[in-house]
């Protein structure tokens, strides 16, 4: 059952220097971020399209995790990144794909080109006034901005304290409302609750793949991965390798172009 948590206007509490510098531990690592990455429920993408679109760029689309959804769908779609290693992932997973290298600000799309534009795990990344902007542009009079991610449920507090360990979910809350700026109509929004089977080696990997890892020396990897291990099999007592269900939201809004 959809779940609808609170929903302040208030964004993100990251400056531009400091998103940037996160971003760029995105640009390596794309099997693991595959493998260990939630997907997203088959209900966010049937919520989410407007009844007859046909072609869909999905930017930021990292390994292709989202992209999957909107080819099942029968839509054409264009794959945009900055990240070749996270491209290669998804071309070989989705040879059909048309792929640019890009990014929400600079797409590389021609102006009126797509139904929907799609930014999933990545608005967060973005400049968001530019983003709009650009999705704007190159969406069809009337088109649809998509966006969608992913996070821990923190409302349980053995995750919460997870996540507090993994140096995640420490930016977004399920409540946060995007705002797309005068180019669109008011977000509509959606709150999905679901679960991915995951080991504990698997959370471990997860913690691996995000950007504050990324980024990290060689000493504070150690000490994140060390901190997981006894929470994982100390603490919380799962055997190792044993596999456990991991709690998420999904949150997907979408917005009709006012152009």
């Amino acid at each position: 059952m959809p779940v609808t948590p609170s929903t302040p206007r208030s964004g993100p509490r990251i400056s531009s220097e400091r998103r940037s510098d996160l971003a760029r531990g995105y640009r390596t690592g794309g099997s693991r971020y595959d493998r260990v990455r939630p997907g997203y429920p088959e209900a966010s993408a049937d919520w989410l399209l407007p009844p007859g679109a046909r072609t869909a760029a999905d930017v930021g689309a990292g390994t292709g995790l989202f992209t999957r959804l909107l080819v099942q769908r029968e839509l054409e779609v264009t794959a945009i990144d900055p990240s070749e290693d996270m491209l290669a992932v998804l071309r070989g997973r989705l040879p059909a794909v048309r792929i640019l290298p890009g990014t929400a600000e600079e797409s590389g799309l021609v102006s009126g080109s797509v139904d929907v534009v799609a930014i999933a795990q990545a608005w967060h990344w973005c400049d968001p006034g530019k983003a709009a902007m650009e999705a704007a542009r190159v969406l069809v009079p009337g088109g649809t901005l998509a966006v969608l991610w992913n996070q821990l449920d923190v409302n349980i507090s053995w995750v919460h304290r997870l996540s507090r360990i993994m140096h995640a979910g420490d930016v977004y809350s399920p409540g946060y409302r995007p705002d797309f700026g005068p180019l669109f109509a008011e977000p509509e929004g959606n709150h999905m609750k679901w679960s991915q089977a995951l080991s504990t080696y698997d959370v471990i990997d997860l913690a691996r793949s995000r950007a504050y890892y990324q980024r990290a020396d060689a000493a504070t990897r150690s000490k994140v991965e060390r901190n997981l291990s006894w929470y994982l099999h100390d603490y919380l007592a799962f055997p190792a390798g044993a596999g456990l269900a991991l709690p998420y939201f999904t949150s997907a809004w979408r917005a009709t172009s006012r152009t």
